[in-house]
């Protein structure tokens, strides 16, 4: 049996042919295995494997060479292709990288993302930030309004401080009355009051009534030059407000006993005078009589202190020399 190459054909047990001489015909039939059968053993006849041979023949091994190296030839060639190609590809993924590298740098130095690592470039097409050393001058304080008539501008009046038709405070609504505002201070108070606003110089009474479940308090706002004036008159009051009447509130706090209340905030003093409106007299356990003077007496604070928050934010955003 052969191994895949040519067989020469036995002439008996002693004698061989010769290498290079020409066996008989019939020596070159394959046999049923696939190896080459000696003479006498002929089987049927197959392709034969040599391309270069000729049945019944001595294979051409000069043809056979010539192929080998043909086909040797398109191996190298293929190879060699084959690293050209690879090296072009590579070529190609360096050159994509060096682009994608290059963008990277050119969006850095326009203000795109930093790179990471060492390789961060550390020039910059944008300019360092820089930071001024003089500090800004702080806020002016609400107070510096409300504590002096020459910075105090801000258009004062009923309704700019008892804006709208009723308040809630906590929860609790209030229905407004009337209004009014005088210069005359001393004609829109009970007691020793008008004396006292007089003396210490008030230049306006703003008031306001505000009605709720049949208790009724008269709000009013004393305007001072300055806040120590308005301090003198706030410790030296006597008397209080006098009542507002009308717009559906009638007359309350007269010839009775009615909670009074005084307090001020820089150049103004605010004052409440509530009680029934029934004419009932106010005692220490009528709750909802006290309650109502703390809810307006916070009410007109707020007012006022928001009047000067509002002047001071104006004067924040205006230009400074």
């Amino acid at each position: 049996m052969s191994f895949g190459g040519p067989q020469w054909p036995q002439q008996g047990p002693e004698q061989q042919q010769p290498y290079g001489q020409q066996p008989p015909p019939q020596a070159w039939q394959n046999g049923p295995q696939g190896g080459f059968q000696g003479p006498g053993q002929a089987g049927p006849t197959q392709p034969n494997p040599f391309p270069g041979a000729q049945p019944g023949h001595t294979p051409d091994w000069g043809a056979l060479a010539e192929a080998s190296a043909a086909r040797n030839k398109r191996k190298r060639g293929l190879v060699i292709g084959g690293g050209v190609l690879a090296v072009l590809a590579v070529g190609a993924v360096v050159a994509t990288a060096v682009v994608l590298t290059n963008k990277s740098n050119d969006e850095a130095k326009n203000g795109g993302p930093t790179p990471t690592g060492s390789a961060a470039p550390t020039d910059s097409a944008s300019p360092a930030p820089t930071f001024s050393s003089v500090a800004p001058l702080p806020p002016p304080n609400p107070m510096d309004f409300l504590t002096d008539a020459k910075k105090d501008k801000a258009p004062l009046s009923a309704e700019g401080l008892f804006p709208g038709k009723k308040l809630t405070m906590n929860g609790r609504p209030y229905q407004k009355g009337a209004t009014a505002s005088t210069t005359n201070c001393a004609a829109v108070t009970q007691g020793g009051l008008g004396s006292v606003l007089k003396a210490n110089g008030c230049t306006r009474v703003i008031r306001a009534t505000y009605v709720k479940d049949g208790v009724a308090v008269t709000v009013g706002v004393a305007v001072f030059p300055t806040d120590d004036q308005a301090l003198k008159a706030k410790k030296q009051a006597g008397g209080g407000i006098a009542p507002l009447t009308g717009a559906g509130v009638g007359d309350f706090c007269h010839q009775t006993v009615c909670l009074r209340r005084t307090n001020s905030v820089g150049r103004y003093v605010y004052l409440t005078q509530t009680g029934f409106t029934n004419g009932t007299k106010v005692t220490t356990g009528d709750k909802a009589v006290f309650q109502t003077a703390d809810d307006l007496g916070t009410f007109a604070f707020n007012q006022i202190y928001a009047r000067g928050r509002a002047q001071a934010s104006a004067a924040a955003g205006a230009p400074r020399e």
